[in-house]
């Protein structure tokens, strides 16, 4: 891909003057890029084997404060370092900042050099292993959605996020009027990110008015996260750069649609070339691997739910009707199930999990249907046969965790994440998720001081 750089030449860039900035970046726990610019030719020189962070980076909220109580890091341990490992296979040019380039990096152990479990990186690679091991590749791809306003930050600060400008003013789904209007930020988020070696398939107007959504080619489930997570922070900064602000917010408003990110994922052979859900003679084309894979990932989806929706905001979008699932079910191209069954009858069969917003982790989120969809494998489930009709109103469906309090529960008990991520893992994900309970919990909302002020 134009934008992909091998070491060699982004040492080449560095020297002839094209590179003078180096990013080496990793995703912290809410999938954000957290790192340090780089003269380029003391990266180039140095750096490039590896830097150092302090380990509260993957111990802290959103907010960037150091959470008590974590095992992996903590005042007690007087917040030490741990190793950054650029990565020098994702080396790219990034088009919207002059002459500069991005690398991920691994986070390491600072004594051992071993993957830091808590990682997501690490979480991720852990589960592409297992599949390796059994001669499979998974691809993936994430579908992004989010809101353009006609705001900057500062502005959306100051009006406290009320009353903000979209930058359509009524729903512009698949409208291409519309969406012309906002060409001018969009065409340069679609040809930026292609130029940083995101292969974007197409933009399109989603079910909310300014809403977006970001199409990305699939591929392998470690490549397809980083390009997640560079997407998402080449957005918001091509954005900026032209006095506009978005959100990945689940659900920025109550009376809009949320934000999702679809995930696609299907198996293949291990060199790319055999697609292993595919069988034209079976019912639906899915072969016994795809209906024991998607069994599994239905059967624990509410263990992993907190993989897919890791905020309070996140479970504001599980709504009747409006295009978000509120039940673990699969139907065969429908979208009101929780999953649903695409490309049937082509080499491109794949299962689409619908219940993530656009506020989750890649990392994390793929990492975890993985191990459910090779639980079910192992376990030799059975897929139940398609819902029909209208998963809203479907009788006896499962439902999806209905708060932020429930998903952590079904997290801190799941075995079969403990057994296929270890149990200081959960652990660790889990108290980020009481973590972020309490700090809602001790909040006195707008919605508190509107309801109450006067008539309690």
């Amino acid at each position: 891909m134009a934008g992909n750089l091998t070491f060699n030449e982004l040492k080449k860039a560095v020297a002839n003057g094209e590179i003078d900035t180096v990013l080496a970046v990793f995703a912290d726990m809410q999938g954000r890029l957290i790192g340090k610019r780089f003269l380029g030719r003391y990266f180039v020189e140095s750096a490039f084997d590896e830097t150092h962070g302090c380990n509260y980076l993957l111990a802290n909220d959103i907010d960037m404060e150091p959470v008590p109580g974590y095992k992996a890091a903590s005042w007690t341990q007087g917040y030490g370092d741990f190793v950054m490992k650029p990565d020098l296979d994702t080396i790219r040019r990034l088009p919207w900042l002059e002459r500069t380039a991005l690398v991920l990096c691994d986070v390491l152990d600072h004594h051992d050099h071993s993957d830091l479990p808590h990682s997501p990186r690490a979480i991720l690679k852990k589960q592409v292993a297992r599949l390796k091991d059994r001669g499979w590749l998974a691809y993936f791809a994430s579908e992004l959605e989010f809101y353009l306003f006609d705001e900057t930050y500062q502005s959306a600060r100051e009006k406290h996020w009320q009353g903000l400008a979209t930058a359509s003013p009524y729903i512009q789904d698949y409208v291409i009027p519309l969406t012309t209007k906002e060409e001018a930020v969009m065409r340069e988020i679609r040809n930026g990110l292609d130029g940083a070696g995101i292969p974007v398939e197409n933009s399109k107007g989603e079910w909310g008015p300014g809403q977006e959504e970001i199409n990305v080619r699939y591929a392998d489930a470690l490549e397809m996260a980083d390009r997640h997570v560079v997407l998402k922070n080449g957005v918001k900064e091509i954005a900026a750069a032209q006095g506009k602000a978005v959100t990945f917010m689940a659900k920025y408003d109550y009376s809009l649609a949320g934000s999702s990110s679809h995930i696609h994922n299907s198996l293949w052979s291990a060199d790319g070339k055999k697609p292993l859900f595919f069988d034209k003679g079976a019912p639906y084309s899915m072969t016994p691997l795809m209906r024991s894979w998607v069994a599994g990932q239905l059967k624990y989806a509410r263990d992993y739910t907190w993989f897919l929706a890791p905020y309070i905001n996140s479970y504001k979008r599980f709504q009747v009707g409006t295009f978000a699932p509120t039940k673990i079910n699969w139907s065969r191209d429908n979208r009101t199930a929780g999953f649903r069954l695409c490309g049937e009858g082509t080499k491109g069969i794949r299962i689409e999990c619908r219940i993530g917003g656009a506020d989750l982790n890649p990392y994390l989120a793929f990492a975890a249907l993985i191990a459910a969809g090779l639980t079910g494998v192992d376990e030799k489930l059975e897929l139940p046969e398609p819902f029909e009709g209208d998963a809203y109103h479907g009788a006896r469906l499962t439902e999806i965790p209905k708060t932020l309090r429930e998903a952590t529960e079904t997290l801190r008990t799941s075995k079969m994440l403990r057994d296929a991520f270890g149990e200081e893992v959960i652990e660790h994900y889990v108290h980020t998720a009481r973590w972020e309970q309490m700090e809602y919990d001790r909040r006195v909302t707008d919605w508190e001081l509107h309801r109450g002020f006067e008539r309690y």
